[in-house]
This record gives C-alpha cells, structure tokens and sequence, in this order.
C-alpha cells in the first residue's frame, strides 16, 4: 500500500495532472452551479477532451469535474432553491431557509465546511480500505438492497413538520406511484405512459426536482407579490464566522454522515443522492425534540449532514467502479465507458494491472477537495450577494435557468411541458401545506425497491422469507423496525405521563 501511495503521489502531482485536477474542479464548480446541469453532462463533455492524454490524467480531469459539480451544485440550493445536481437536493431543504433568514454566506460556509470535511473522510477511507469494502459491496443481494430502502423510507418523518406526518405519507405514496411510470424494466411491458413514446423511459428524477422546488419557488414567490428578495432586508449577506456553538453542533453529523455517506456510496447503485436523503433522515431521527423543530427552517444540523454525505458517498462511489469494475452511480457509468475505451478494464485486476491509475485518482480526490476548499471559501461573500437581486430580476432567471437546464438534458419540448405541469401541481399542494421532499424520496427509492424486491422474491420462490433469511437483512430490519417503534414509544409514555399528571392535579 505504501508503495501504491507513494506511486500515486508522484503522478497526482505532475504539472500536467495538477493542471487537469484543477480544470476538472473549476468545470465542474461552474457546472454545479447551474440548476439542471449536472455532472454527467459535464463528463461527457469531457471525454472527446480526455483522449488526448494517458488514462491517469483523463480520469483525473474527470473526477475533478464529478467532486467539482457536487461540491459547486449546493450553491443554486442554498440561495435560489434551485438544486444543480440531484444529490445536492436535500441540501436545499434547511440551505434555504437559512439563506432567507439573512445568512446566506453561513449557510455556504458550512456547506463548503461539510464538503471538505466528508470528501477527505471518505478519501482516507477509500485509501486505507478499498479492496476490503470491495467485498463488502459483494456480499450485498437483492434481498439486503430491498430492506436499506425500505429503511430509507422510514426517514419520511424527517421531512414533515409537526402534524404533517399524514400528509408527508401520501406525498411519499405519490412519489412511489410516479417513480412507476415507463418502461418495467423486469418484463418491458409499458406502464402509466398511455401511449405516450415520451413516457416509455419513465420521468427524470433532475426534472421532478427542478419543477417542484426551483420552478415552484419561483412561481411561488410571484404569488407572494414580494418586492425583494427576503434576504436583501439583512445587511449580513456574506459573514462567514460560525461561533463556538454553531461549530459544536455540525462536528457531530459531519462525523456520523461522513461514515455514513461513504458506506452508501460504496453500494453499487445507490449514489449521492440516496445518501444525502438518508443521512438527512438519520439526523433528524438522532436530533432532540427541540432540535427537530429546526429542521426545515435552517437548521445547521440539516445542512451539514445532507452536504457531508453526497460529497462522501461520491467518493465511496469509486469503490465499485475501480475494485469490482461496476458503477456506483450514473456519473461513474461514463467514467466506466471512458476507462474501457481508454483499454483500461476495471476491476479486481486494476490495482495490479494499471497501479498508475487507481492510485494516481485516489490521491488525486483528496488534492481536489483541497483545492475546492481554498477555490470557494474566499468567493463565499461574494457568490451570496446573489440574493441581493431583487425579486423581480431574480424569479425570471430562476425559471429560464431551470427550464434552460432540463431542456439542454433531453432537448426535448415534451419535458419542459411536463415540468410546467407538475410545477403547477407542486404549488397546489405546497398551499395545502404538503412537504415537496418526501415525494422526491418515494420516488428515488421507488424503482430501486421494486426491481430488487422482485429479484428477491424471484430467488426465493415468491416467499417473503428474504426479509429474515439472511443476517444483514435481518439486522437491517431489526434497525428498520426500532427507527419506528422508538419514537411511537416515547410519544405513548410522553401522552400516559401527561395524562397521570392531569388526573392528579384534577383530584
């Protein structure tokens, strides 16, 4: 390993590479701050570029670009509600109501913070552990995915406010019914797309986020008739400074979604924004009643954890794609296209066969996240003045950007008419006081649940018995079944120890 560490140093840090790393990170920083562009627009773009040099320094770049977009996109969803990559969504969700609370250069600070703090976690971790978190991976079935999801859903809590549990559930159940439309991937038979050739591949997880937070925002905020832009009122649009306190409260969930965000990425499939959803759930289960109060209105807790674990699991992601040759996510399945176009097969052979490679992008993680750290920080100040803009200027680059930014994806008309539909829906049901968020996670987790519950079922006959036949299923069940009964526990003690109090001070 010391050897591979000190082989990887030495390429990281040739001119030629240090100049990729830091095109890749700029690329991609600007990338992510667009709404709607994501990375695997951005890598794609890049590839005709990338074969111009040797497979270490086209990776390199191209890496850059995929922690750069990640790293860059949670600033269009602190400041405008408008996510630009998928997994930095849920940053949006305690972000932006920070931001509208006048401090949107904190919000962006402790974004950059958590970003840092959980890409280098999770490139340590990646150094010291690849090979063995490779087989880890492995030992993962259909049955064990199907119950980390159902796990996931039970985090729907997390995102309804108090007595909006009912409503959180049903938006949940629509974002699962959503998730149903398109082509089964099972048996290829057409559902829900009623004829429709546009529907066959199903609706894009970028354009559901885009319509029901970026373009519902907007037409929101038109609604409201404001005149400015809320934070426009707060003279502190660019302080940095977190006290002793604020430092106090992130350190935990930074730590927690770091481990956390790695260890999803590191599944085949799951990706970063299943983790930032996840491990925003998770901290808001861990928080205390008075802390789960905060979420959803700028809670620090709710924005260092989702941001910490979208930049972790993109580095856990890499696990796959370099020990097992399979894609993590849908970004690294082009970086899979690119390394095997480049004769360069991932895989359990890579480390022996092409050391070069698999050390030089490893070493060359933890660089781009230091360089992103020292990119951004200072421009901080600055980038939130943004919201200086009044809102009559701002709401119009708010929708051109967000239907700009899903049409330049598919170039197709039909989407950008959907996107206006669902939009208008999304508004409805925000004035009838239902959370956007739960929908979204019924909807990634949705078509990953089903494909592995009918493998499952598959291999095992059509018997449920997957559910406890196999320990990490059980275990996940068990973790599954406790995240419920707890919190329903301690609400029927708080009721049974109010109602003894009342009787006797009736008596």
């Amino acid at each position: 390993m010391i050897e591979g560490i000190l082989l990887g140093l030495s390429t990281a840090f040739t001119p030629t590479n240090i100049i990729m790393l830091m095109a890749g990170c700029l690329v991609g920083t600007f990338i992510g701050l667009l709404p709607g562009l994501g990375p695997i627009s951005a890598i794609a773009l890049m590839i005709p570029i990338a074969y111009g040099f040797d497979p270490a320094s086209s990776m390199i770049l191209m890496a850059g670009v995929y922690y750069g977009a990640i790293f860059g996109g949670s600033t269009s969803s602190i400041l405008i509600n408008a996510p630009g990559v998928a997994g930095t969504v849920a940053t949006s969700f305690d972000g932006y109501p920070l931001a509208k609370k006048g401090f949107p250069g904190k919000a962006l600070a402790i974004a950059a913070y958590s970003s840092f703090a959980g890409g280098t976690i999770a490139s340590i971790f990646l150094l010291l552990s690849a090979p063995a978190l490779a087989k880890v991976a492995i030992s993962f079935h259909s049955s064990d995915y199907f119950c980390l999801m159902l796990m996931g859903l039970t985090a729907v809590s997390a995102f309804a406010g108090r007595g909006q549990f009912l409503r959180a559930i049903l938006a949940t159940i629509l974002g699962l019914m959503l998730s149903t439309i398109g082509m089964d991937q099972n048996s290829g038979v057409q559902r829900f797309a009623f004829g429709n050739i546009n529907l066959i591949d199903g609706i894009s997880f970028l354009l559901l986020a885009m319509a029901t937070f970026a373009l519902a925002e907007a037409i929101m905020n038109v609604l409201k008739k404001t005149d400015s832009h809320v934070s426009q009122e707060s003279g502190n649009l660019g302080g940095l400074k977190l006290n002793m306190k604020e430092i106090k409260t992130i350190i935990p969930p930074i730590a927690r979604s770091s481990v956390f965000g790695f260890l999803v990425g590191v599944l085949p499939g799951a990706g970063a924004t299943i983790a930032s959803f996840l491990a925003y759930g998770m901290e808001r289960n861990l928080a205390s009643p008075k802390d789960k109060k905060e979420f959803g209105k700028g809670s620090l807790r709710g924005l260092a954890a989702p941001e910490t674990a979208n930049n972790a699991a993109c580095t856990g992601s890499f696990v796959p794609l370099l020990t097992l040759g399979i894609p993590g996510s849908g970004t690294t399945a082009i970086m899979l296209g690119a390394l095997i176009s480049f004769g360069v097969q991932p895989g359990p052979l890579l480390i022996t066969q092409h050391p070069t490679v698999f050390w030089a992008v490893i070493i060359s993680m933890y660089l781009g996240n230091v360089f992103l750290f020292i990119l951004n920080l200072p421009l901080i100040p600055y980038i939130a003045r943004l919201l200086a803009v009044p809102t009559q200027y701002l709401t119009p680059l708010v929708i051109f950007f967000s239907l700009i930014g899903v049409y330049l994806v598919s170039f197709n008309i039909f989407d950008i008419q959907t996107m206006v539909i669902i939009a208008f829906f999304a508004v409805l049901l925000r004035l009838l006081d239902f959370p956007m968020a739960p929908m979204l996670m019924g909807f990634i987790l949705g078509g990953l649940m089903e494909t592995n519950l009918r493998r499952a079922l598959l291999i095992n006959d059509n018997s449920i018995s997957f559910l406890w036949d196999r320990p990490i299923s059980l275990v996940i069940n068990i973790v599954t079944i406790s995240v419920i009964l707890v919190p329903l526990g301690t609400y029927i003690k708080k009721n049974l120890s109010s109602g003894k109090s009342t009787k006797k001070y009736t008596y």
